[in-house]
């Protein structure tokens, strides 16, 4: 059983019955070079140390308590905390569903060396200590930390064993350890940790904790805080995260005071001078939007009038035509309603860099040191499938997050490995290994973009404006160790296979020989040994192996936890030039931030959510591990093109009203994308036109990564002052009051007041908490703590629920088991029954579009969304190329959103809190694909006029020629108005109109049916993940483009091709050889057929591939459709008979 060592193991004795949980058990425990395991933990030692006499006794579990005495002195709890959080950095942590949680350290990762200290498996030296193989504790830098003068080399262990038991001698000089020298090598003395008293609230960064540490500081070391002091030299104000400012102008926001008399007047400094925001909003100029608007309402009532002119003016010969036309034309006009009316207001924005370094990063008042008072983020990356989405990719993606330019000590980066390969374990390790030299190399001469593959692939001067004169040499070093490590990553999955067939064969070895030595002249019977996957050390993996089995497939295996690079110290670490380190990081910081390998427990018989779950999972874990107030989530595929767009979009969050935003939206950019951009790829008119458009309003929806959250957004909290902010229904027509009980609030705590679910509810019960979130008390304990620490800084009177400048400047606490032996218990299978994961709080379970659902619910509940358009794009991406790739994405994205339609997340049925045309985006969300239907019906009829000879109207007469040019005129302005304020280009908006069509008339449809037959037979629907690899012709780049991969949604487009094709072939015969020829029929059928044609051309070429390569069964659906449709009309019309005798001879069908 391991004992925790720090206080953030909440005490079960202060919490109701129901919070009450066992604490988290951790068995340590080691490989040895011989194959056994040795165990540490207590419980197991009688079992593996003892002999077989000494286990049979039955031990009382007791605990001793030895005073501290000249003879037994502790060890400095600083240098313990570190030396945990190393061993806790070297283990594996493993566990789940009705297991111990064991933590297994390890030698290594990878095959190849680490060297950076916070690196996972660091190479150190070895204790000296007979018998013992431990690693001698190391600071910060990697160097040994050596206890005695004499340099005598020894382990933690080993270190308290000789203080405690060996009446604290140096087992190397046997001269008495100096606990003096010990603190000088250890610890510096500036970063000592303040000796509070331990206790729940301590665990976790509070107000008080913050704010009055410089009174802690100027006291004698052990005194307790002098509140009453505090209260009188700063004019604080009682409550937790208090923002509130004296008449007098005296105290500071919050009681946010400092150490003497002058820092109780910071509120008439900040006055004194002017405030700037951190954020612009730039409107769109009025001789662009009011045209704009004014053309949507003219369009709008020529629309209504056209429609009423259709319904009263039928075509009496073709009824049927005339009837299906206006129907789709009805409801084509409702679709284009919905899609236009939420662009009325579009807005662009802009944010201030300078100001946000000025007010967060400079000395002041409340920081005297200059250090970071910006919040934690926690940057989530999901991956699931190492064949799909290869290692390299997500690498790349990792390298880049931990290169950004925010404080390392604020950054941490969580990878989901949703299926549990090692591949992708020993691919991370990799990359935190090459990140030692890739980061402070970024650092050292600025480089964007800080994804490996992408800089050195940029098709441009990379040493422009490069002024150091060591930067060629140290971009040749960078790249040729990139190449080295582009060559291990792609070897990994030889070299994890050849490593599991010897180790396996050893195994089989060993068991063959000990069958044969107790088996003696008997009959051997085969031995079948287990196909397990091997890790660097020689141990079992404990996720997926590449022979599935028993606790060990993708479905069916334990959780994993793996921090790969521990914690960042709090102050910076300048690197040095040595063998270590080819090249002079002497003047550049080369910490990393924290990256954490997860793997969350999958078992037999659980809905795991696919990747909504996943994300779920690391929200709990980073609460407990490092609990930033503030979560980017990123797809494997996504990586950071501008290092500096976490500070774009945290200028939104720490801006005046920024306590009010559920996240911020950054637009989606893709590489690798072919010139001409064949299948709308960028989706540029959605991202840049439609999601400006949003950000006029209530906010854009989310789109599934490149996305900051604010936490305790996820967590299904109401938003602050969320009563006064009145939604459409009650600013038009008032809200009943309701009674309710007077509530005495002068206790509650100002946390328990910005924490509010639901209407009814003026304050939290925190006691509820553990029924919401779990039975984690580490978990609820950091709830209160996030909404702190995510709230904008008070530094202006305007400015409510804000924090007090300076209040996140000291450092985070220090891993320890008990920590990490937590965060596993909360990625297990079972941890969500019976809680609102997944329904209230994070990621919404139930739709395949997980993103819009979870957007929508933030909404819904009274949050805004920003949408930050930075001039450098902040993420870029890859996106399928390939036609079959691109409408199977299409797909899944149509049937989510039919899902969302027939669900309670339908915006008919939508909150009082969103605003009108808020909903109506949202209603157009989970209406388009219904679209479809009578999209393909509008299609065909072209190609049913050229058939019959008749029209969709009587006559072309001048009424409808005037309203169809009317129509066509609005629609051609009203793209180049679009066009003009949101910079895309009329390519890119044709394009999108192109596979507007393409899209509509395969997987839309598609999406209906497959959403219906949910619906209604309750029949699931599967989908496969979005291949990331690149194509077979590594000589082309948009080789995928080219291939061609048959699919069922392409059969809808095809038809509607050939019939068109076929019709005007059929229509041109007919009226040039008719007695009378009516041209206006002709010419109105094949004008609309030849519209369809033009929107479906990007889905003939792809279809036709590269010469030679075009599948043969293109071929046959178009020989097939078009005999059949010959056919058919021959039967229909025969050209024989006395009315075409004129023409030829009669024919009569078989």
């Amino acid at each position: 059983m391991f004992k925790p060592s720090r206080s953030n193991l909440s005490d079960s004795s202060d919490l109701p019955p129901e919070r009450q949980m066992r604490q988290p058990q951790v068995t340590f425990a080691k490989r040895t070079p011989s194959g056994r395991y040795v165990n540490y933990s207590r419980e197991n030692l009688s079992r593996d140390d003892l002999d077989s006499e000494l286990s049979s006794v039955e031990f009382m579990n007791y605990t001793v308590h030895i005073p501290p005495t000249p003879d037994n002195q502790p060890m400095d709890p600083s240098i313990s905390q570190r030396v945990e959080e190393q061993y806790v950095s070297n283990s594996l942590f493993t566990g789940g569903f009705n297991s111990v949680t064991r933590a297994h350290l390890m030698d290594k990762v990878t095959e190849s060396e680490t060297s950076h200290p916070q690196m996972a498996g660091t190479k150190g030296s070895s204790c000296q200590i007979p018998g013992c193989d431990g690693k001698v504790m190391s600071d910060e830098r990697g160097a040994d930390i050596l206890p005695c003068e004499c340099d005598f080399k020894i382990c933690r262990d080993c270190y308290i064993d000789a203080v405690k038991a060996g009446e604290a001698m140096c087992p190397g000089c046997k001269e008495p350890y100096k606990e003096t020298d010990l603190d000088e090598k250890a610890v510096d003395p500036s970063k000592h940790r303040l000796p509070l008293p331990p206790s729940k609230q301590e665990r976790r960064m509070s107000l008080m904790k913050s704010t009055k540490s410089g009174y802690m500081r100027s006291q004698t070391g052990g005194a307790e805080f002098d509140h009453n002091r505090w209260l009188f030299e700063t004019k604080g104000t009682y409550g937790y995260g208090n923002a509130i400012w004296p008449k007098e102008g005296g105290g500071g926001g919050g009681g946010g005071g400092g150490g003497d008399d002058d820092e109780g007047h910071e509120p008439s400094e900040f006055l004194a001078k002017p405030w700037r925001p951190l954020t612009r909003k730039l409107r769109i100029p009025a001789g662009v939007i009011s045209p704009y608007r004014l053309l949507v309402f003219t369009r709008l009532a020529v629309l209504a009038l056209f429609l009423a002119w259709r319904v009263k003016n039928p075509n009496t010969e073709a009824i049927w035509l005339w009837g299906m036309s206006v129907v789709c034309e009805i409801w084509f006009a409702f679709s284009w309603v919905l899609d236009q009316l939420p662009k009325l207001s579009p807005v662009n924005r802009i944010t201030d860099l300078n100001v946000l370094k000025e007010k967060f990063e400079m000395p002041g008042p409340n920081n005297p040191t200059g250090k970071s008072d910006l919040p934690g983020v926690d940057i989530f990356v999901s991956t699931a499938d190492p064949e799909k989405e290869p290692p390299l990719v997500t690498a790349n993606t990792i390298m880049s997050i931990l290169a950004a330019d925010y404080p390392v000590e604020k950054l941490s980066c969580y990878v989901s490995d949703d299926g549990g390969a090692l591949l992708t374990f020993e691919a991370m390790a990799e990359a935190a290994s090459f990140a030692y030299l890739w980061i402070p190399f970024c650092r050292k001469h600025n480089i964007e973009p800080r994804n490996p593959e992408s800089y050195f692939t940029l098709k441009r001067d990379p040493y422009k404006n490069k002024v150091r004169s060591d930067f060629v040499k140290d971009r040749r070093r960078i790249k040729r160790e990139y190449d080295e490590f582009k060559v291990r990553v792609n070897g990994l999955p030889d070299s994890i296979r050849r490593r599991s067939d010897a180790y396996n064969a050893r195994e089989e070895i060993k068991a063959l020989k000990m069958q044969r030595e107790q088996a003696g002249d008997e009959l051997l019977e085969p031995i079948k040994v287990q196909k397990a996957t091997w890790m660097a050390d020689g141990t079992h993996w404990p996720a997926t192996w590449l022979h599935s089995a028993p606790d060990h497939s993708k479905g069916d295996h334990a959780g994993v936890i793996q921090v790969m690079l521990k914690p960042p110290s709090d102050e910076p670490l300048q690197g040095s030039v040595g063998d270590d380190c080819p090249i002079d990081f002497s003047e550049v910081d080369i910490r990393l931030p924290m990256l954490v390998y997860v793997s969350r427990e999958k078992r037999p018989g659980y809905d795991h959510n696919k990747k909504a779950g996943a994300m779920n999972a690391l929200v709990r874990a980073s609460a407990i591990m490092s609990n930033g107030p503030f979560i980017l989530n990123l797809d494997c595929d996504h990586y950071i093109y501008n290092s500096q767009a976490i500070r774009e979009g945290m200028c939104f969050m720490m801006d005046r009203g920024g306590d009010r935003l559920c996240y911020v939206q950054f637009p989606q950019r893709f590489e690798g994308i072919d010139p001409s951009d064949r299948y709308a790829n960028h989706n540029t008119v959605f991202f840049d036109i439609n999601m400006r458009a949003l950000d006029g309003l209530q906010g854009p929806v989310y789109v599934g990564t490149g996305c900051l959250f604010r936490r305790v957004a996820l967590y299904g909290f109401d938003p602050p002052r969320s009563k006064e902010h009145k939604g459409f229904c009650d600013s038009c027509f008032g809200r009943p009051k309701k009674k309710r009980v007077a509530v005495d609030n002068s206790n509650s705590s100002e946390e328990n007041r910005a924490l509010r679910m639901g209407d009814d509810e003026d304050e939290m019960d925190t006691s509820l908490f553990p029924k919401r979130f779990g039975n984690s008390s580490f978990l609820v304990d950091s709830i209160p703590v996030a909404e702190f620490q995510g709230r904008p800084l008070a530094d202006h009177p305007s400015i409510k629920n804000g924090r007090p400048p300076g209040a996140l400047t000291i450092p985070r606490d220090l891993l320890d088991a008990s920590t990490v032996a937590e965060a596993i218990s909360v990625v297990s299978c079972w941890y969500e029954d019976k809680t609102e994961w997944g329904g209230r709080i994070g990621w919404i379970y139930g739709s395949v579009t997980e993103d819009v659902v979870t957007g929508y619910r933030m909404h819904n509940r009274g949050w805004r969304s920003i949408y930050c358009v930075t001039k450098r794009d902040a993420f870029r991406g890859t996106a399928p190329i390939n036609l079959t790739d691109r409408l199977h994405q299409v797909l899944r994205w149509a049937t989510g959103s039919v899902e969302i339609f027939f669900s309670r997340n339908n915006a008919l049925l939508a909150s009082k809190r969103m605003k009108l045309l808020q909903r109506v985006a949202y209603l157009n969300v989970g209406i388009y694909p219904f679209t479809s239907i009578f999209l393909i019906v509008y299609c065909f009829l072209p190609a049913l006029s050229l058939f019959s000879g008749q029209f969709i109207v009587q006559t072309l007469s001048v009424t409808f020629l005037i309203y169809l040019l009317i129509i066509s005129l609005t629609l051609c302005l009203l793209a180049l108005l679009e066009i003009k304020w949101s910079g895309i280009n009329l390519e890119e908006w044709w394009r999108n109109e192109q596979f507007w069509l393409i899209g509509g008339t395969s997987a839309h449809l598609a999406a209906v049916v497959q959403g219906l037959l949910k619906v209604v037979a309750g029949i699931e629907i599967s989908f496969t993940l979005t291949s990331k690899s690149a194509g077979d012709d590594e000589d082309d780049d948009y080789a995928d483009l080219y291939l061609v991969k048959w699919t069922s949604l392409m059969v809808p487009p095809l038809v509607i091709i050939m019939i068109n094709l076929i019709a005007i072939a059929v229509g041109f015969s007919r009226t040039i050889y008719s007695t009378i020829p009516q041209w206006s029929r002709l010419l109105g059928g094949v004008f609309f057929s030849f519209w369809v044609l033009a929107h479906l051309y990007p889905f003939a070429k792809g279809l036709m591939g590269r010469r030679g390569r075009t599948p043969t069964i293109v071929f046959v659906w178009a020989g097939l459709i078009a005999i059949t449709i010959s056919l058919l009309w021959v039967a229909i019309s025969p050209p024989g008979g006395a009315e075409n005798a004129d023409i030829g001879g009669g024919f009569t069908f078989p």
